[in-house]
């Protein structure tokens, strides 16, 4: 008997049970469906982290002040301002450090015409730009020249400015800051949320010492809130973090023994960190909608050990003409991962359909792949294969004297 014919035979005994058939394929359907979703969504979640995390910037430390004591009381992280602008600068004369930006902040009211939107205002440096990996969508940054002399010059978030401008470009503007006028050099273009989830995008920045002798002023002059600090590369990282922890314990006098008032924190393993937790998602996520196929597979098992069951007398007969047990097993086997084929091409479908409604309704990012899809595809295949082999085998396996029992 050639292939063909077995093909045939295959497709007959499928049609001849089409609710059979159908109701077999759904547990597949659904299977592959839910594999393809939940991929597509945990894959999703690892593309907007890695994107997040290159639109951080690269080999990046945050240094912000540490838990202190005074007078037998002890202060919490941050909570005491023990980082200086001159602390800034002497870290960046470092052999393993590209730049870095010290950081004031505080909350201000901007207002533009009969416009007016509550913001962060962020005192910093012309590296601050840099370091972050910030593009202006158009003007440009303040400069140098505009740190040493105090200038009031700002540079807008996209979504401040859009609040104040509308469709208008700020470039060349003035708005005023704390009901002080600031020529507006710059705006930014959009960044979205940070891996904290705060939105980078609503800010506006300004020169930190026009920040700390207009804006926010400072009950310790010369104190930060924080310092981004840049690695000259991922080799040097350690060494980096090593040589910030000498030097600021050097500049802020700490005894040997004496606990840090400082805390450095390497940017790039928090975010190492979030990308392993998402890809560990991904394959949880993947692994739950497995179980569905697992079950689609016990169920073709099942439905092909009952047509087993019910063609004996078929099969015998067959043998009893010339069909040999390579034949039988061959039919059988095609019948399985026919079913599993049909079903998983479906899957595909509506787990890719079920992919677009999700990323268009509940606003996430979707990322199908064709290593996704052809996992599944293969995976659908596997299970029918394996499933599908036992029935075969004791279909193959059946002698004349076996139709006797079911007459």
């Amino acid at each position: 008997m050639n292939f063909t014919a077995i093909v045939g035979e295959a497709l007959r005994a499928l049609r001849q049970n089409r609710l059979r058939t159908g109701l077999t394929m759904l547990g597949m359907i659904i299977g592959v469906a839910a594999v393809v979703l939940m991929l597509s969504i945990g894959q999703g979640a690892r593309t907007k982290i890695n994107e997040t995390i290159a639109e951080m910037g690269s080999n990046l430390f945050l240094v912000v002040p540490g838990a202190t004591s005074s007078g037998g009381f002890s202060f919490g992280s941050g909570s005491v301002r023990t980082l200086t602008i001159n602390d800034s600068y002497a870290v960046a004369e470092l052999s393993s450090v590209r730049a870095t930006a010290p950081v004031t902040s505080g909350t201000v009211q901007l207002n533009y015409a009969a416009k007016n939107w509550s913001t962060i205002v962020t005192g910093t440096t012309p590296d601050y730009f840099v370091v972050g990996k910030w593009k202006m969508e158009s003007g440009t940054a303040f400069t140098e020249s505009d740190l040493r002399s105090a200038a009031r010059v700002a540079v807008l978030g996209s979504i401040t400015a859009k609040n104040l401008f509308g469709d208008e470009d700020p470039a060349g503007k003035t708005v005023r800051i704390a009901n002080r006028p600031f020529l507006v050099v710059g705006v930014l273009m959009a960044k979205g949320q940070s891996l904290t989830g705060r939105d980078q995008d609503d800010n506006v920045f300004i020169p930190i010492t026009t920040s700390e002798r207009q804006i926010t002023g400072n009950q310790f002059p010369g104190s930060i809130r924080y310092m981004l600090v840049q690695g000259n590369s991922d080799d040097e990282m350690d060494l980096a973090e090593l040589e910030i922890t000498q030097l600021l314990r050097q500049r802020h006098r700490l005894a040997t023994g004496k606990d840090n008032d400082f805390t450095v924190r390497n940017l790039t393993a928090i975010a190492d960190v979030a990308t392993n937790a998402a890809k560990i998602m991904s394959i949880v996520l993947g692994a739950i909608a497995s179980v569905s196929l697992l079950v689609g597979g016990i169920g073709i098992m099942n439905i092909m050990l009952v047509s087993v069951t019910e063609c004996t007398r078929e099969i015998v007969i067959r043998m009893a003409i010339g069909a040999n047990q390579r034949a039988i097993l061959t039919q059988f086997l095609l019948e399985a991962v026919m079913i599993c084929i049909m079903g998983g091409i479906i899957g595909l479908v509506l787990g890719i359909g079920g992919a677009w409604l999700v990323s268009q309704f509940a606003d996430m990012l979707i990322v199908i792949t064709l290593g996704m899809v052809g996992l599944a595809f293969l995976f659908s295949s596997a299970v029918g294969i394996f499933f599908g082999f036992y029935p075969a085998k004791k279909a193959a396996a059946l002698k004349p004297v076996d139709a006797l029992r079911y007459e």
